[in-house]
């Protein structure tokens, strides 16, 4: 008996220790995610995966758009957005809708939903097709290439529309099945003018409070959406697909 409670109680010690080191680690990546948010280092960072190397230097052939949620999500809406706006650009352009199909192929399937956003926009739909089987970025890279021509690809010129943290890696991806002049356009927010933010307050007293809680909150959340994204390039790099 008395062994079994010497155990006990070793035991118990040894798990309340390993806890008071967990929560004293989880406390310094919390202060550490603050300060950091004080910075302006998450926004760079988060506007350097949306811009490197994501330029193109001649027309676009095809515009592809890579879904995410599905139609009404914010994210898919932004990049419908942007995907009308550059094919106006280009009206001769082909716009490749992304997403894995509903099993049903009804009339709410998420990427018929975001052609018919396209068509509102003013897409010509004769100008829309769809890659309804890659259910990743890698996939969806490979099944357009299968789709337009593995000897077809490196005179290809082709935008691709996707969130600004998604956009190093989708380039990547694509250029690496054979797609050597893809290029990118990110759905980056539109920001709100400062002076339409502060209309009716004291700005002496309240500007810098109100945007400091708006900054921290801000970037804090790009601190999350970049550490998973550069979890996921280095899962990529892993496998070779970038």
């Amino acid at each position: 008996m008395k062994r079994n409670s010497l155990f006990l109680l070793q035991t118990l010690k040894w798990i309340i220790k390993i806890l008071r080191g967990l929560i004293f680690g989880l406390g310094c990546i919390t202060l550490c995610g603050i300060l950091l948010a004080l910075t302006d280092i998450p926004y760079y960072a988060y506007y350097r995966l949306g811009t490197v190397n994501a330029e193109i230097t001649q027309k676009p052939d095809y515009i592809v758009m890579l879904g995410s949620m599905g139609i009404p999500s914010p994210d898919d809406l932004m990049r419908v957005y942007y995907t009308a706006g550059a094919w106006k650009e280009v009206p001769d352009a082909v716009v490749i809708i992304a997403f894995p199909a509903d099993t049903a192929l009804h009339e709410d399937s998420p990427e018929l939903l975001m052609a018919d956003e396209l068509k509102m926009r003013g897409v010509d739909s004769t100008k829309i097709i769809f890659e309804r089987y890659g259910y990743s970025t890698r996939t969806q890279a490979l099944n357009i290439l299968d789709m337009l021509g593995k000897e077809n690809a490196p005179d290809i010129t082709m935008r691709i529309i996707t969130s600004p943290e998604h956009m190093y890696r989708a380039i990547r991806a694509f250029r690496k099945v054979g797609f050597s002049q893809a290029g990118g356009t990110p759905t980056f927010e539109k920001v709100i003018a400062e002076e339409k933010l502060m209309k009716g307050v004291n700005k002496k007293t309240e500007k810098t409070g109100l945007t400091l809680r708006y900054r921290i909150w801000s970037y804090m959340i790009y601190e999350i959406t970049v550490v998973r994204e550069f979890m996921a390039i280095a899962y990529y790099k892993i496998r070779g697909w970038i």
